[in-house]
């Protein structure tokens, strides 16, 4: 690869879910409920650990069902302020090739606008997209926005499911 290439974004992303914090704090916190959401079914898991504290790391490494090149992300938590914030730095490479690295600030704040207690969750992400390993800087930008999206709905459904 001959260019280098960098583009930076930020994206913030807002979801209430019509349950306590602490439930959807749990979602984030408990590795088994994670996997529900995080993730998807087109995907063979090669590794895929989480280990939730401060200084622990998440790996999910596979690649999708048909084949295609391997996956790899690899964070670190950096703070964790049980029911309120979680914040980590990830790492990605499509087959070797560094496509990103990120830090993401996930808060959690209760409401009450609802019949019940609520939770109001904000996330943001400040990113480098690299050499266009996951498409031109805009593109590769917009897609982990979008792709970011669809796991916070992607709790919203499990919510749906387990009430």
């Amino acid at each position: 690869m001959t260019g280098r290439t960098q583009t930076h974004a930020t994206f913030v992303l807002e979801r209430e879910y019509p349950v306590p914090v602490d439930r959807v704090w749990a979602a984030f916190a408990d590795p088994e409920i994670k996997r529900k959401w995080f993730g998807s079914d087109a995907f063979v898991y090669v590794e895929r650990t989480d280990d939730f504290r401060v200084g622990g790391v998440v790996i999910d490494d596979g690649r999708h069902r048909e084949g295609g090149p391997l996956s790899r992300y690899r964070g670190t938590y950096t703070d964790i302020t049980p029911n309120q914030r979680i914040v980590y730095t990830y790492d990605m490479w499509l087959d070797g090739l560094h496509a990103s690295t990120s830090i993401a600030t996930v808060v959690f704040a209760p409401t009450d606008d609802g019949p019940g207690p609520g939770t109001r969750l904000t996330y943001t992400e400040q990113g480098v997209h690299l050499d266009g390993v996951h498409g031109p800087g805009p593109e590769a930008a917009a897609g982990r926005e979008s792709g970011t999206a669809g796991l916070l709905d992607a709790i919203g459904k499990l919510f749906a499911v387990t009430g």
